[in-house]
């Protein structure tokens, strides 16, 4: 198996993208720590996914929950090889009723987060001197913006961006830091789009693929961005996103 003796953490894995990705990295052979704020739900998805699972309650917004994360995941299984940085929050709001609680708390959870959780996986990645992967969860927002997103939008452009500073400073280390950008995945976030039987439609008009992501579609890009077979991949964001950005869909004659 291609991660059989590697330890990973997942962040915002309780659930949704995270749970599948915290699911394909422990069938690819990982020991996986699951970190999420939500107790309860991070609870049954420990105990669902068996021995090879280990939980942590932590809200990556605060650096040391962050710290606190790896160490456990260090402690746990004796190292740390690959981290996916995934947990994130979207909020719809007019622009003009942005506060600054509304903006921080996006900014806090979607790019502080994911650079804390980076900087102390680094760090035991690099004393330990094996190498390792980063893979950063951004979004298609990140440049393909929507409207009332401006807090979201603004946060995943911002993962892009780091995705290149944590790939070209961490290099010697010979740890590499990519990122995978979602469209419209059928999780909990967007079951406003993909259930609503108004948005849906129109949302699936922009796909040439001709239908929504699965969780398990984002799950497949992280597992083989962390492992051997993309050995010399840093630096580069993967769009997932059934095509909906490459261009103007539909008949327009």
């Amino acid at each position: 198996m291609r991660h059989e003796g590697k330890a990973a953490l997942v962040t915002g894995a309780a659930q949704g993208i995270g749970r599948a990705i915290a699911e394909r990295l422990l069938a690819d052979g990982a020991w996986v720590t699951l970190v999420d704020r939500n107790p309860d739900t991070l609870g049954s998805t420990v105990a669902e996914l068996g021995p090879s699972a280990h939980g942590v309650v932590a809200d990556v917004s605060v650096e040391a929950d962050c710290a606190a994360a790896v160490a456990s995941c260090v402690d746990r299984f004796g190292r740390i090889d690959i981290l996916a940085a995934h947990a994130g929050i979207a909020e719809a709001r007019p622009f003009l009723d942005i506060d600054a609680e509304h903006w921080r708390r996006h900014q806090a959870v979607n790019v502080d987060g994911a650079l804390y959780c980076a900087v102390h996986a680094a760090r035991a990645m690099r004393d330990a001197g094996r190498g390792g992967s980063i893979v950063y969860t951004a979004s298609i927002n990140g440049f393909h913006v929507e409207q009332t997103l401006a807090a979201y939008n603004v946060s995943k452009g911002a993962l892009l961006t780091l995705v290149r500073s944590t790939a070209i400073d961490l290099g010697q280390y010979g740890i590499r830091a990519n990122g995978v950008a979602p469209g419209v995945v059928d999780s909990p976030s967007a079951a406003f789009i993909v259930h609503n039987p108004e948005h849906a439609p129109r949302y699936l008009a922009t796909m040439p693929l001709g239908r929504f992501g699965q969780p398990a579609d984002i799950a497949s890009a992280v597992s083989w961005l962390s492992s051997d077979e993309a050995s010399y991949i840093t630096g580069h964001t993967l769009i997932i996103d059934g095509g909906q950005t490459m261009g103007i869909t539909g008949d327009l004659t």
